[in-house]
């Protein structure tokens, strides 16, 4: 894959999915995505060959690069982060809410970042793509997607590529940073501007990082777990000069199913903890106030 390495500009849809034909799901093999996955599958995940390693590494330097162009336009304060489980069904409710966060907020303003994945990381971007069109525009879309429910079904990239047909837009931008680690997981094609790695933990930190302007969490396993507590240390020791807003959505989840949320109000309490801007809610419009209401002040320290 040595001619597919180094990239001047992030992906899109239509140069990640080059090769693929929406009316016939059996070409992503084809397609550029599908081919540099079944190349990573090839060569190892974990190959220790500096031949295989080194384009991987040159690659994703450039995606870095290509990203941090990218944000020059955008104020850190307006860049905002959702994290959330890949196995949230198009069909649950939550896959609406998280999608009207979304919506909301880049209706205001602000970039919306995710892990460039199915679940609460499509809706997110979902959410993006319809900023502008109606509730029942958005309601339409999720029912053309809802053929496919999750992504380990018939039709579930052919069904997103059938939304953006039927609602274009090239007003409103997002920013997926999904990876070829997790290549079995189709990258979303709502998201504008696509930043995919080989390197995971890169791509982990950098949505943290990035998300100046807070993160909303979604209900998740051990991934989204793990990522709370990366973005708590990080507000701890103000990594980015600022703590960012920690938004929870899902009361019951984080407070009782995972209890990470009364952990962290205890570990504030104690002094384990400072600078967390913690809330928590099942009100997508009052995470989407909370967001809003954050005016950090981003003048360099001297």
């Amino acid at each position: 894959m040595d001619n597919f390495q180094i990239r001047k500009d992030l992906y899109d849809a239509a140069s990640l999915y080059d090769g693929f034909d929406p009316a016939d799901e059996s070409t992503y093999a084809q397609c550029y995505d599908g081919r540099v996955y079944a190349d990573f599958i090839a060569e190892g995940k974990r190959c220790r060959d500096l031949e295989v390693t080194l384009p991987r590494a040159l690659h994703d330097h450039s995606i870095s690069s290509a990203i941090h162009r990218y944000l020059k336009k955008w104020s850190p304060a307006d860049v905002v982060g959702v994290m959330g489980g890949h196995a949230l069904h198009r069909s649950d409710p939550k896959f609406r809410k998280v999608a009207l966060m979304s919506k909301m907020l880049t209706e205001h303003g602000k970039l919306m970042i995710s892990g460039g994945g199915p679940g609460a990381m499509e809706a997110t971007h979902l959410g993006a793509w319809m900023a502008g069109r109606t509730e029942a525009e958005l309601d339409e879309a999720i029912k053309i997607l809802c053929v496919a429910d999750t992504f380990r079904e018939k039709g579930w990239i052919s069904s997103a590529f059938q939304v953006m047909e039927r609602y274009p837009q090239d007003r409103y931008e997002s920013l997926g940073i999904p990876t070829w680690l997790y290549g079995h997981e189709p990258s979303t094609p709502f998201a504008t501007q696509i930043a995919k790695y080989y390197d995971n933990s890169i791509r982990e930190d950098n949505i943290l990082t990035f998300a100046v302007g807070g993160i909303i969490f979604t209900p998740g396993s051990a991934g989204t777990l793990q990522e709370i507590f990366q973005e708590a240390a990080q507000d701890h020791y103000l990594s980015v000069d600022v703590s960012s807003p920690m938004a929870f959505f899902g009361v019951d989840f984080f407070c009782k199913d995972i209890p990470v949320y009364p952990f962290l109000q205890d570990m504030m309490a104690r002094g384990k903890y400072k600078q967390l801007l913690l809330s928590i809610s099942d009100d997508p419009e009052e995470v989407v106030r909370e967001i809003l209401s954050f005016h950090p002040d981003l003048t360099p320290s001297k």
